[in-house]
């Protein structure tokens, strides 16, 4: 993965065809080679580990071996030989014997960044990645500056964090991207990540912080815009998300989900005739959806505008009979209308869709009540009340939820 494969371009030297993740070992060569000569100027033995940098990061690994050699024939415990030998033999897809190397480097210079670095990287390409991360880990802690190891472990993250999502395990693919946040707080794909993640979680001003910092690097990235949007509208900032979805707009003119997030906005913002509008554009521009309808149908119930809300409502179970959304809006149409017994069988169907939502309790509690079902209606606002207060209680706890599993060696440590 991080190494390329080493080919013969005729009489003339090697090409090194490397990826972007294998110029990490090239990038290295070059700064060691920098390092060496200055410091070193007199030194013959400086002067040949910075010839077989060079020779190296040109691609011709005899020529480094040759050189390389010559210096640990006089000096045989030259550890930066070592190490750079390992580079030419990983190179020569010898990983044997680059490991060997790199690991009596450690053995007997253990605080020589270079060689846990190389390891690492070495582990991780022959997929090995439980004893990559500590290598990894241990060089980034001996020299924070190493792009490779640290670019490497973010890599890894990454890919934990992506595997934690998938599988629905959001705290856990929240810690992996707070480990990667911590090494490459620059990055924009990091940032973003980790701000959908927190977003997720309900951990609003992170996920505004993060969007903001991708956002600073990457100042026309759609979906870092709309991202920010809605977290500034969770947050209750909702001018801020009113720009953010008008931005989103104007840089994806042709998405609908941008006009009906503008709309959802202006309406609460009370701004009803402008809310109106973008749900009509959304609509305009994707008929088939429910979205906007289902956003339409609930501002002309908010409006007190019945037959409209009932059309458009319809039109979203037409389409999706088990849109709990809806339904509940819907039954709450059919109460204004002192239709209880329909009211409580759409009310029904919405709790049987998604029992977690608190306003369909409520009002199936206000239907049983002008029904004469005093006991049924005692339950749904009982559970009404309790959906309630566990939304506030795990909006406080959010944090200290994040108890991931013990860290080994692959894993992040608690944040």
């Amino acid at each position: 993965m991080f190494i390329s494969d080493v080919v013969s371009s005729g009489p003339g030297p090697f090409l090194v065809r490397c990826s972007r993740e294998c110029s990490a070992w090239i990038h290295v060569l070059i700064l060691f080679a920098a390092f060496v000569v200055p410091g070193f100027a007199q030194d013959t033995t400086a002067t040949r580990l910075s010839h077989a940098a060079q020779f190296l990061s040109a691609g011709n690994l005899d020529r480094a071996e040759s050189e390389l050699q010559l210096v640990l024939h006089a000096s045989p415990g030259e550890y930066r030989a070592q190490d750079l030998l390992g580079v030419v033999r990983v190179l020569q897809h010898q990983e044997g014997d680059a490991e060997s190397l790199f690991q009596s480097v450690i053995q007997s210079k253990p605080d020589f960044s270079s060689a846990h670095a190389h390891l690492g990287l070495l582990y991780l390409q022959t997929s090995r990645e439980d004893e990559a991360v500590p290598e990894l880990q241990a060089a980034v802690k001996l020299d924070p500056t190493r792009i490779d190891a640290s670019d490497a472990l973010v890599h890894i993250y990454r890919q934990h964090a992506a595997a934690a999502a998938s599988d629905g395990d959001s705290k856990q693919a929240l810690g992996w991207l707070i480990q990667a946040r911590k090494l490459a707080p620059k990055n924009p794909d990091v940032q973003f990540e980790f701000a959908t993640a927190a977003f997720e979680m309900s951990l609003l001003q992170d996920a505004v912080d993060a969007f903001r910092e991708a956002l600073s690097q990457r100042k026309s990235d759609p979906l870092i815009v709309y991202g920010l949007g809605r977290a500034y509208g969770s947050l209750g900032r909702l001018d801020e998300a009113r720009q953010q979805f008008a931005r989103y707009i104007a840089l994806r003119p042709d998405d609908p989900s941008g006009f009906s997030s503008l709309g959802i906005t202006l309406a609460a913002l009370e701004r009803t005739d402008k809310a109106r509008a973008q749900f009509e554009r959304a609509i305009a521009l994707a008929p088939e959806q429910t979205e906007a309808y289902f956003r339409l149908g609930t501002l002309e119930l908010h409006a007190n505008n019945w037959d409209s809300a009932r059309a458009n409502l319809r039109h979203v179970l037409d389409h999706d009979p088990m849109h709990a959304g809806a339904l509940s809006a819907l039954g709450r149409v059919e109460f204004e209308h002192k239709e209880y017994t329909q009211a409580a069988e759409l009310l029904n169907r919405a709790i049987v869709s998604d029992g977690s939502l608190q306003e369909a309790h409520y009002y199936l509690g206000l239907t049983y009540g002008r029904m004469g079902q005093k006991t049924e209606s005692e339950r749904e606002f009982q559970r009404a009340t309790q959906l309630e207060h566990e939304d506030m209680e795990k909006r406080k706890a959010l944090w200290n939820r994040l108890d991931l599993r013990p860290a080994s060696n692959s894993e992040p440590q608690h944040p």
